[in-house]
């Protein structure tokens, strides 16, 4: 093809201008893929022997290098076809629109041509080099980083001169502006960041309700204590040494569990446990005058400050299902066992045993709430700001505003009234939540 001035443009021309945009595109599918494939599923294909993965594994172990080895490829690739893309697709127009023989004036034809090239082109890097690769890299980015991974190590090899220079200039640059240079380690996600990930990944579609609600328990596992989970002191059911063995047998029995603490006079002297299968061995056998304390297992005890990640991993050392939990005096606070644990990962584990009401029931416009809740579970299901030193639960936070707590007592906080609807002797144990209308909500804020 040759225009009115002699230009020709050449088949090697046209392919050299999908070679520049295939070789952008390999670029920005090498970059994601690296960044998006887990490093875990690398190294397990490494141990299976496959050969792509070493080279794929060396890219991943060292992504900084390698990220600018592709960042450089895709200048490269851009900058030449820009350079060759352009003039070779304004050439083919030209000489289009001399074959037609239109009326038009040159300048006209070249403005023509510079317009229409720069949107192929524009549309050739976009589409291909860009928007397709981007696509394959994040939702192949296993296959992907293993195609891709052996050429990119020899464009660094031969590249690397030229890498080590522009990463050096950009370093120090960034130094000037007081500013340390980013690494592979603040790649890593924070807690808040992996938060929303999961959030959108749930709002997508990614992760079911299930799931998206296992991750929030995992990373509330790791500031859960003792004490915020624990069964405490005044609900804890024990069995008594100075006691007949037939009460004791009698209210194993009556209760339905298979481990109970075992009390010398009180709950402050725990001497073991006491499994139910070995009461029964003991009643079959016929030595109901043997002490409890012969066939009591030692307890395991942890303080009520202990994180409860610390606490199943004595538990598991101890081959443990329960252990009990000491204050700050040394007396006992309570117990925790590992379905206590384990139910703050999965949500409440109920057998044909278990008659507890849920912790939120809803009667009408009102909730009724366990008094056992966290206040930073109150706070997060109403939204409220509730804050106390003294006291984790909601039940302790509302006994703790009145001198004489009752049943009808009422707290009012934002837009809410929390109401004592039920009581265990001197302990709240359930409360009524009500939503103030507003202008009860305006009232109860100027009383306070």
């Amino acid at each position: 093809m040759e225009d009115p001035l002699g230009t020709t443009v050449s088949f090697f021309d046209i392919a050299l201008i999908l070679f520049l945009v295939l070789l952008n595109g390999f670029f920005v599918a090498a970059e994601f893929a690296m960044v998006k494939v887990r490093s875990t599923r690398i190294e397990q294909l490494v141990l299976e022997g496959n050969k792509r993965a070493k080279f794929a594994q060396g890219v991943t172990d060292k992504m900084d290098a390698y990220l600018s080895a592709t960042q450089l490829g895709i200048t490269l690739a851009s900058l030449g076809l820009g350079w060759v893309g352009e003039s070779t697709i304004a050439t083919l127009i030209t000489n289009w629109f001399h074959d037609l023989n239109l009326a038009v004036t040159a300048a006209t034809v070249h403005t023509i041509a510079v317009i229409i090239s720069f949107l192929v082109i524009t549309f050739l890097h976009i589409v291909l080099g860009e928007l397709a690769p981007k696509s394959l890299a994040i939702h192949r980015s296993e296959g992907t980083v293993l195609w891709t991974a052996g050429p990119l190590i020899v464009f660094y090899k031969v590249m690397y001169p030229f890498i080590w220079t522009l990463n050096g200039t950009a370093n120090g640059f960034v130094r000037m502006l007081g500013i340390r240079p980013a690494t592979e380690a603040e790649m890593a996600h924070n807690e808040e960041e992996i938060r929303m990930i999961v959030t959108q990944s749930h709002e997508s579609g990614m992760l079911d309700e299930t799931e998206r609600i296992l991750f929030d328990n995992i990373f509330d596992f790791s500031n859960r204590v003792a004490r915020e989970i624990m069964v405490p002191r005044t609900d804890m059911l024990c069995l008594y040494v100075d006691r007949p063995f037939d009460d004791n047998m009698r209210k194993a029995e009556t209760e339905k569990h298979t481990r109970f603490p075992l009390a010398k006079e009180d709950k402050d002297n725990i001497v073991g446990i006491v499994h139910i299968k070995d009461l029964y061995a003991v009643a079959l056998n016929g030595s109901k005058n043997l002490s409890l304390e012969t066939i009591a297992r030692k307890p395991v005890t942890v303080p009520e400050s202990m994180p409860i990640k610390d606490v199943l991993r004595i538990l598991q050392k101890s081959r443990s299902e329960l252990a009990i939990v000491i204050d700050e005096y040394g007396g006992t606070a309570g117990i925790v066992t590992t379905e206590d644990i384990l139910e703050e990962l999965v949500g409440e584990i109920q057998d044909e045993f278990d008659e507890e009401r849920p912790f939120i029931e809803m009667y009408g416009e009102d909730l009724s709430i366990d008094a056992r809740m966290l206040i930073d579970e109150v706070n997060e299901y109403f939204s409220l700001r509730i804050e106390s030193e003294d006291v984790d639960t909601i039940g302790g936070w509302v006994y703790a505003q009145f001198n004489t707590p009752h049943v009808g007592a009422k707290v009012n906080v934002d837009n809410l009234q929390f109401i004592i609807s039920e009581m265990d002797s001197l302990r709240v144990t359930r409360l009524t939540v009500k939503r103030l209308k507003s202008v009860d909500a305006e009232e109860a804020q100027r009383l306070a």
